[in-house]
């Protein structure tokens, strides 16, 4: 199937299922492994896509992101999860963190329908604050579809 039509039914499926999710780990479960299955990574191969990704900070343990996608059994993209209802402006500093203490390049912060991509341009190894592409399952637009395409396995 075409990259462009998974991610207008995964559109159609959030939109259905919205409100009947009613807790991150369903969101997680609902709207973002089939994200990140459309990306082309296998969520159920530990070896890409790893849940509850240990990031440790300082003398902080136990800290965990909630995935990371993995290519060489190293992390490339780190990805923090809120309930579909919150908003994400509220949770930049927690993925942050996260972004310090990995080798990732890339960061989401997601909700399940708003997904705001992270790097670190301004400064390495430091997330910036702002992200530098956003992506809403609520106004799809080709030329964000087309964007998502480098994100693809």
């Amino acid at each position: 199937m075409e990259f462009q039509t998974k991610i207008k039914q995964l559109g159609e499926r959030i939109k259905s299922l919205k409100e009947s999710t009613e807790t991150e780990e369903a969101t997680k479960s609902a709207f973002v492994m089939p994200f990140v299955q459309a990306l082309g990574y296998d969520v159920f191969n530990p070896n890409e896509v790893i849940p509850e990704y240990t990031a440790d900070i300082g003398t902080k343990k136990g800290e965990k992101v909630d995935y990371a996608v993995l290519q060489n059994n190293e992390p490339i993209i780190i990805i923090e999860c809120k309930h579909w209802g919150d908003r994400l402006t509220l949770h930049g500093t927690q993925l942050q963190r996260y972004f310090h203490v990995t080798n990732a390049h890339f960061a989401i912060l997601t909700n399940g329908i708003q997904y705001k991509f992270y790097s670190d341009l301004e400064k390495e190894n430091k997330m910036d604050v702002k992200p530098f592409f956003q992506f809403d399952f609520e106004n799809i637009k080709e030329s964000s579809i087309n964007e998502l395409l480098k994100f693809q396995k």
